[in-house]
C-alpha cells in the first residue's frame, strides 16, 4: 500500500500527464455546480484536487461528504489548470490533480476554530494545540527551531565541543529561582530537584577533563511566567576549559552567524559591539538595552545642583540623582498617556513623574516656574531640546531613577511606534556586571549571575577586603534588540575561593558541605580554569521567527498560569500514589 508518491507541494507543470497519489488534510472545499475543488494540505504545502462527476460520478458523489480536516488519500492524473485559473500564490498553482481514486482515511469533527486563520484566543489555541500546530505559521516556527538546533549542533561540533546529557533528577541547591521538587519513593522524605540549569554538572565535566562540552538542555524553574518565560525551557549550554571571555564570545558570534544564515539567509556582523553594564544602565536603564533607537538617559544632577525645585533638591541632598530623557516629537502626549507613564513610574519605585512639553515655543509644565534661565539653557543643551519634544525626569536613588526611565523609554517607543517597520538586528555584548548585589530586605549579599561566577582579576583585592559592592564579575550577556538571548561567565575553579564566595552569600560551612560538598571536593582534585555561556533556545527561535511569545515556538507550552490546557495539568493524583511517597496534603 502506498499513501503518496508526492507530497502536496511537489507537483509542477513538468508532471502534467503523470499519475500521482497524495495524502493529507482537506484544507478547503468548493462546489462549482457539481464539480468539487479541494485544496489538499500536508506539512509541505497544498495541491488543488478536482472531483468531476462527468468523469467519475461515484467518486464525485463520495467527495460530497468531505469536510474540512478530513484525512484522505487520492490518486489521479496531473493536469494543467485552465488558462486564467492558475494560482500564483501556490507553488503548485499551475496544476491540479483530477481524482480517479478516493479513500477516506479518517473523518473529522468540526474544528473549534478554522485552521487557516489566526485566532487571538490563546487559551483556545492551547486547549487544542494539536490543531493549532496544523497552521502553516506554527509549522514554520517548529521547522525553524529544528534548523536552528541542527545549525547549533553542527557549529559546536566543528569547534570541538562534545554533546553530553546531564541528569534531570538532581539535587536542590540555592541558585536563584525556586526549584521544582520530585519526591523519592525509595528514600521517603527525600527529594530530587529538576535542574534550573546544568551549571554544576558542566563544571564537573571540566574537572573531568572533557575540555569542551555542549548540550541542548532542558531546564526547570518554578517562577512567575511571562511572554518569554516558561516553567520548562530549553537552553544551548556550552562550557570550555583553558578559555577566555573573548574566545567564548567569538564562538557564540560564529554560532549566531550560522543560525541566521541557515534560517533567514542573512549575514550578521562577525563581531558584536561591547558595552559595560555600567554604561548600559546609565544610558539605557537596562542591562539588556535596545539600541535600535536613541533616547538615552541623560545625567542632569549638576544642572540642578542648586535647584529651587524641592523634589530635585531633596533627591540630590539625600544622595540621589536627577536624570531625564527627551522623547523627541512626543509633546502631543495625551493626559491618559501621561497618567499611564506616571503609574508605571510609581510601580517601579518612583514617587511620581515630572515632565515638560515643548509646544509653540513654550515649555509647558508646572515645574518650569522653579527653573532658572541658566538651568533651562543647560537643559536645552544637554537634552537637545527642540519644538515638539517631551522631557521626562526622574529624581531619586540612582537605581530607582535608572530602572524607571529605562522602562518608560521602552514604553514611549511602543506608543510612538519608533520601531514600526524596523528590521535591524542589533547584537550587543554587555560585560563587567557587578558580582554581588545587596538585598536591603534580606540584609544579605546575593549573586547577580550565580554563585560560581568569578570576580574579575583586577577586582580580587576588593573582594578579599570585603568591598563587595565594587567588585565586578567576569560575566557577559549577549543581547539582541533589547532581549537577553544568552549569558555566561568565567567560573571559579579553586575550592578555597568558591568556599569564600559561599560564605559571602551567607552559606556557612555546614550548609556548604551539605549542598555543595561534591563540587568543592571536585575542585580540590585539580580543576582547570573554565567558563561558558548558555543561550536561550526558545527566545532565540522567537526572535528569528518574529514572534512575540516563546509559547509560539514551543510545541506544547504552558499558559501564563503554568497550566497545560490540553492535558489539564497540573492535576491531582490518587491518594495511593501519595501514600507510597509518604506525602500528606493538608488544607
Amino acid at each position: 500500500m502506498t499513501y503518496r508518491t508526492h507530497h502536496c507541494n511537489a507537483l509542477r507543470a513538468d508532471h502534467i500527464g503523470q499519475q500521482s497519489t497524495l495524502s493529507g488534510w482537506v484544507h478547503s472545499r468548493r462546489d462549482h455546480g457539481g464539480v468539487i475543488f479541494i485544496d489538499l494540505r500536508d506539512r509541505e504545502g497544498m495541491t488543488q484536487i478536482v472531483f468531476n462527476p462527468e468523469k467519475n460520478p461515484a467518486i464525485a458523489e463520495k467527495a460530497h461528504g468531505l469536510r474540512s480536516e478530513f484525512v484522505i488519500k487520492v490518486t489521479g492524473t496531473v493536469t494543467a489548470r485552465l488558462t486564467g485559473t492558475e494560482n500564483s500564490n501556490l507553488a503548485t498553482g499551475a496544476i491540479e490533480l483530477v481524482v480517479e481514486g478516493l479513500e477516506i482515511l479518517n473523518a473529522a469533527g468540526v474544528p473549534p476554530f478554522p485552521i487557516h486563520t489566526r485566532i487571538e484566543n490563546e487559551d483556545m489555541r492551547l486547549s487544542y494545540r494539536y490543531l493549532d500546530l496544523r497552521r502553516a505559521q506554527m509549522q514554520q516556527n517548529l521547522r525553524w527551531r529544528h534548523k536552528i538546533t541542527k545549525a547549533v549542533r553542527d557549529n559546536l561540533d566543528s569547534n570541538g565541543f562534545i554533546e553530553v546529557e546531564t541528569p534531570i533528577l538532581s539535587k536542590s541547591t540555592p541558585e536563584g529561582a525556586r526549584d521544582f521538587l520530585v519526591p523519592s519513593r525509595m528514600a521517603p522524605g527525600s527529594f530530587y530537584a529538576l535542574p534550573q540549569a546544568p551549571q554544576q554538572y558542566k563544571q564537573l565535566m571540566m574537572v573531568a577533563g572533557l575540555e569542551r562540552y555542549f548540550q541542548i538542555a532542558r531546564c526547570f524553574r518554578d517562577e512567575d511566567l511571562r511572554a518569554d518565560r516558561q516553567p520548562e525551557f530549553t537552553q544551548i549550554d556550552m562550557e570550555a576549559s583553558f578559555t577566555t571571555p573573548v574566545e567564548i564570545q567569538t564562538w557564540v558570534e560564529g554560532l549566531l552567524q550560522d543560525v541566521f544564515k541557515v534560517t533567514r539567509g542573512i549575514e550578521i556582523p562577525k563581531s558584536f559591539p561591547r558595552m559595560t553594564w555600567q554604561q548600559a544602565m546609565d544610558d539605557y536603564g537596562s542591562d539588556k538595552p535596545d539600541t535600535r533607537f536613541d533616547c538615552k538617559i541623560i545625567e542632569l544632577s549638576s544642572v540642578f545642583a542648586t535647584s529651587g525645585f524641592k523634589v530635585f533638591k531633596g533627591a540630590l541632598e539625600s544622595g540621589g540623582v536627577v536624570r531625564g530623557i527627551n522623547a523627541k516629537g512626543f509633546a502631543s502626549i495625551t493626559t491618559g498617556q501621561i497618567e499611564e507613564l506616571t503609574e508605571m513610574a510609581k510601580q517601579y519605585g518612583a514617587k511620581g513623574l515630572a515632565f515638560i512639553k515643548v509646544e509653540n515655543g513654550e515649555w509647558k509644565s508646572p515645574i518650569v516656574k522653579f527653573f532658572t534661565a541658566e538651568e533651562k539653557a543647560a537643559l536645552t543643551e544637554r537634552l537637545k531640546i527642540e519644538e515638539g519634544d517631551l522631557i521626562l525626569f526622574g529624581a531619586d536613588k540612582w537605581s530607582t531613577v535608572t530602572e524607571v526611565l529605562g522602562r518608560i523609554r521602552l514604553r514611549v517607543a511602543e506608543i510612538c511606534k519608533w520601531l514600526e517597520g524596523n528590521t535591524a538586528l542589533n547584537f550587543l555584548w554587555v560585560v563587567d556586571f557587578p558580582l554581588l548585589d545587596f538585598s536591603a530586605e534580606d540584609q544579605k549579599w546575593n549573586a547577580v549571575h550565580h554563585p560560581f561566577t568569578r570576580p574579575k582579576a583586577e577586582d580580587m583585592v576588593l573582594f578579599e577586603s570585603g568591598e563587595y559592592a565594587k567588585v565586578r564579575a567576569e560575566a557577559y550577556d549577549v543581547v539582541l534588540n533589547g532581549v537577553e538571548i544568552g549569558g555566561g561567565s568565567i567560573r571559579i575553579h579553586e575550592a578555597d575561593l568558591q568556599a569564600k564566595m559561599f560564605k559571602v552569600l551567607g552559606v556557612d560551612e555546614t550548609h556548604q558541605e551539605e549542598m555543595f560538598g561534591h563540587i568543592l571536593k571536585a575542585f580540590s582534585f585539580g580543576a582547570p580554569p573554565h567558563g561558558g555561556l548558555a543561550l536561550g533556545l526558545d527566545r532565540l527561535v522567537m526572535l528569528v521567527c518574529g514572534c512575540d511569545s516563546i509559547r509560539d515556538v514551543i510545541a506544547f507550552p504552558k499558559n501564563n498560569r503554568g497550566c497545560d490546557l490540553m492535558s489539564q495539568s497540573p492535576a491531582t493524583v490518587e491518594m495511593k500514589q501519595l501514600r507510597e511517597l509518604g506525602i500528606q496534603i493538608k488544607g
